[in-house]
């Protein structure tokens, strides 16, 4: 989970990437990513909710 501080929750390409890279690494160790939350000023973004991963 992280914040945004512009308020916008949309992922960022670099979000992205770095949940692939944790979820590549983590895999391996038998630990499961379950969700990546970006939390805005009005809201929050789920990575599981908008299908990313």
């Amino acid at each position: 989970m992280h914040n945004h501080p512009s308020g916008d929750t949309t992922p960022s390409r670099a979000d992205i990437q770095m949940t692939k890279e944790i979820q590549t690494i983590a895999q391996p160790m038998g630990i499961a990513l379950h969700d990546h939350i970006i939390v805005g000023r009005d809201g929050h973004a789920s990575f599981r909710g908008l299908k990313l991963i």
